[in-house]
């Protein structure tokens, strides 16, 4: 007799992991026909589908998203991930499902501190995380090396990270294919295995690099940089338009994400909570993609010893795979953005919850919000850093992409896919390398109607 029916207990809980033959599946999608792209077959116009995102988004602060995404074909690939789930979803998928990253470009993986302050590296955005096909991700995280690598001076290159990208991945995956589950959920790669699969023989001690710039980025490490005293009172430094104390019309909506979001944390973070005073919020610009949804920079101070700390509350939309996937089974999109981060990512912030806030006119939908630490020894890559040693980052990354993918779905089904042979791998490589044509032709056509004055625009950067 079976007393804990698993089976039985989870079936309708969100993430569930389905079994099924991944060699069968080839028979849905041939591993040749990853690697095919026909433009012909988009059935959306990537413009349109752009400047669609705009309506749940602060109208004023659209002309700084065009401008960032307009600058460059890189910059235009951060920003359009709508464009590419598109994209993805106008071909069949092999139904191999993994609770996807859903925006797994190269330099959306990073470090940071654990809760049990270890550095670690992984993935650091989960705006678009749902359930979908293992293969979206995959090729979302190639063709991002091609992109990057163009964008960056260093093309020649790109064969070669795009190579090792997938060998990373791959490689993983037929590992935890044998591994038991405990072993895969405890895994993790921690900044000294960064460097073991980083390092050449210019790094100049990587690790110590990285160590210095991690206790840079804490709330301790920016406290005095990021604040100032204006009459007698601690307060964010303003750097408008990006960092502004332009809450006249959020000041509501902010007492009320603040009070809900403590509590949709668990009982004993709440109580540490309880001993932190709001001292100021403004309204921040962030990424590329994020810019024009509401995002908001708290500063707390411990009461007994003032220690700071600072808090991002971002505003959470529907993923972009929604509307060619099921739709979350979260009716909170910021319980969607932290339910996938703590599936896939291999620990997270302890601080992280989410909240909604009622719309002023009833015709308008909720607006939902997720909560983070703003920083918490977070080092995040920058391209012109990692362009000279792409190949050996995109392996780390792929081997941080297995496991999100084994934790969030079944590593058997798609080694078994996958296969011996190299075609999987040579396919995914032509689609990088053809989809990475097409974000080029796109950026084109969006950075044309921002000359032309058809897409309002202005110089995005500080």
């Amino acid at each position: 007799m079976n007393l804990w029916q698993g089976e039985t207990a989870f079936a309708s809980r969100p993430g569930k992991i389905v079994t099924i033959d991944g060699a069968t599946q080839r028979k849905t999608v041939g591993r040749r026909a990853l690697g095919r792209w026909d433009p012909a077959q988009r059935g959306h116009a990537p413009l349109a589908t752009v400047l669609a995102q705009n309506t749940i988004r602060d109208a004023g602060l659209l002309p700084l998203r065009h401008g960032r995404m307009a600058a460059t074909g890189w910059t235009y690939y951060r920003g359009a991930a709508a464009v590419m789930a598109a994209d993805l979803a106008s071909a069949a998928h092999t139904g191999i499902m993994v609770q996807l990253c859903g925006d797994a470009h190269v330099l959306n993986f990073g470090l940071w501190n654990t809760p049990e302050r270890n550095l670690a590296f992984d993935l650091r955005d989960f705006d678009e995380t749902l359930q979908g096909p293992f293969e979206w991700d995959v090729k979302r995280f190639l063709t991002s090396l091609v992109v990057l690598a163009r964008a960056d001076g260093v093309a020649d290159s790109a064969h070669t990270a795009v190579a090792a990208g997938y060998s990373g991945y791959r490689e993983q995956i037929k590992k935890y294919a044998t591994w038991p589950e405990l072993d895969i959920w405890y895994d993790s790669v921690n900044a000294g295995q960064l460097v073991d699969y980083t390092a050449i023989d210019d790094d100049h001690r990587l690790d110590a690099i990285i160590e210095k710039r991690a206790a840079k980025r804490s709330s301790r490490g920016v406290y005095q940089k990021l604040t100032d005293v204006v009459d007698g009172e601690r307060r964010i430094v303003e750097d408008p338009p990006y960092r502004t104390h332009a809450l006249a019309n959020h000041h509501g909506e902010l007492e009320s994400i603040i009070r809900q979001y403590q509590e949709s944390v668990p009982d004993h973070i709440s109580s540490l909570w309880s001993r932190y005073d709001l001292v100021d919020a403004v309204q921040q610009v962030v990424g590329v993609g994020s810019v024009g949804m509401r995002v908001f920079l708290t500063l707390s101070e411990e009461r007994r010893t003032g220690d700071p700390i600072f808090l991002q509350v971002k505003q959470a939309g529907p993923s972009v795979y929604e509307q060619f996937l099921d739709p979350s089974p979260y009716d909170n999109h910021g319980s969607r953005v932290i339910h996938g981060q703590r599936l896939i990512q291999s620990a997270t912030d302890v601080f992280v919850g989410w909240t909604s806030i009622s719309a002023h006119d009833q015709a308008e939908q909720p607006m939902d919000f997720y909560v983070r630490q703003f920083r918490d020894g977070k080092v995040i890559p920058k391209g012109e850093i990692i362009a000279p040693r792409l190949a050996q980052f995109a392996t780390a990354c792929g081997h941080v992409l297995a496991r999100a993918h084994s934790r969030g779905g079944d590593p058997k089904a798609i080694d078994d896919y996958l296969g011996s042979s190299p075609k999987a791998g040579e396919s995914f490589a032509a689609f990088a390398f053809a989809y990475a044509d097409q974000n080029y032709a796109d950026h084109a056509q969006f950075a044309r109607a921002v000359d032309d004055g058809d897409v309002p625009a202005v110089e995005g950067w500080p």
